[in-house]
């Protein structure tokens, strides 16, 4: 073998060699004076044509330490970081190709069919539920998104469900033995109601909104959703989670099978869910609110923002608990007004609701809101923190941090 096809063997064989993809820098830039911690959205397929390598290929982010940092790829297309600037200030990650070590999941959910359908879900700072097809047969009537409190980072919901149901039929069992001493102290023992040291269930939602419902109006009056028909969960950690709902053909002002969508997301660390909603069927504009229930307990700690509405809820039983809920529903898109729409005379508890009203809605128009809560026992201790938690919120919402891939 000559030199010159030596010379031409190794030249086919380094181009049948894998090339090694180039790094990618993503740099995120804080333009405000305040401190930001929030995840980043990045363009996923950006990312994949700047490392050269194919859609799906599995990834390694790491922080200006070194430091693999956790991160989601979305149904949507996206990169999430979960990425803390300074004021005024940049941060950098460099992602490449590899396996990334195991990542703690922050965020997560689930259908729970042996707890008439709920879907249920939480991040490292509170959870949620709403009600299924499974309840709406019951003939229970629970419009609402229910709150559940924590005051851990870490995942509960699952062992909630699991410790209340798994003794229901123990309590029932003493109940029939006429045993309800023992009874009420299993109950006590292992209800969700009760803070065991990491939160419980303690707010009221039936025939309301409860926390950031969306709903029709007719005649200025809200037109009560129930449960959804339809879901499917988009995404599911570590980073965010995303579930899509369709419900059951409906009525409102005399216009027949209108036909609602929901998308809604938590992300990590953050008090508020995003809410995506459209309406198909509409053969008129009509108007359309989201909001919050206002319990007859307390009916003076609301307050109705230019684009928020925030309410103190006093819980299922004030005396006792001696504590408040903090909800929200929040407008950085812009809504028509927001108001207190209250009842003449409470019923099962409900006074009213302050809600956003977004005046003549239109016909599939997605409209997308945010919607959320606080514990004063967790993160939020009282009424002016929550609305300071708000305006940070929207003041960031306003001024989003700025991605550059590199």
């Amino acid at each position: 073998m000559n030199k010159r096809t030596t010379t031409i063997i190794l030249a086919m064989a380094a181009m049948l060699l894998p090339v090694k993809a180039a790094d990618v820098t993503i740099v995120v830039t804080n333009n405000e004076p305040m401190q930001r911690q929030e995840l980043v959205e990045v363009n996923a397929g950006e990312v994949y044509e700047g490392l050269g390598v194919n859609k799906g290929t599995s990834l390694v982010v790491k922080n200006a330490l070194g430091q693999e940092v956790a991160y989601q790829l979305t149904y949507d297309g996206l990169l999430l970081i979960d990425a803390a600037v300074r004021p005024c200030g940049e941060a950098s990650f460099t992602v490449t190709t590899g396996t990334p070590q195991k990542m703690k999941t922050f965020v997560t959910g689930k259908m729970y069919p042996e707890r008439v359908d709920d879907i249920a879900w939480e991040n490292d700072r509170t959870a949620y539920r709403l009600y299924g097809p499974a309840l709406q047969r019951s003939g229970e009537k629970a419009y609402g998104i229910d709150v559940w409190l924590k005051n851990t980072p870490d995942l509960v919901v699952e062992d909630r469900y699991r410790v209340e149901l798994s003794n229901h039929e123990r309590i029932q069992q003493l109940l029939k033995e006429g045993k309800k001493d023992e009874a009420r102290q299993v109950e006590i023992e292992t209800t969700y109601h009760f803070d065991h040291g990491y939160g419980l269930d303690c707010y009221k939602v039936g025939p309301s909104l409860g926390c950031g419902t969306p709903a029709l109006m007719e005649n200025g009056y809200l037109v009560m959703p129930y449960s959804y028909k339809d879901y499917k969960i988009l995404d599911n950690g570590p980073l965010r989670f995303t579930v899509e709902l369709t419900y059951n053909p409906t009525t409102a002002a005399g216009q027949q099978n209108i036909v609602e969508h929901r998308i809604l997301s938590l992300d990590k660390g953050s008090n508020f869910n995003k809410m995506t909603v459209w309406y198909e069927g509409l053969a008129h504009p009509i108007d359309m609110a989201a909001g919050v229930v206002i319990h007859e307990e307390d009916t003076k700690t609301v307050k109705c923002g230019r684009d928020f509405v925030a309410y103190a809820d006093p819980t299922d039983n004030p005396a006792a608990q001696n504590f408040q809920i903090y909800v929200a529903a929040l407008f950085p898109n812009g809504i028509t007004e927001t108001k207190t729409l209250m009842l003449d005379k409470p019923q099962n508890g409900i006074a009213g609701h302050a809600v956003g009203i977004n005046k003549r809605y239109h016909n599939a128009e997605r409209y997308t809101y945010y919607f959320g809560s606080a514990w004063s026992k967790n993160d939020v201790r009282n009424f002016d923190e929550w609305l300071l938690r708000i305006n940070s919120f929207l003041e960031a919402q306003a001024t989003p941090l700025v991605v550059a891939i590199k």
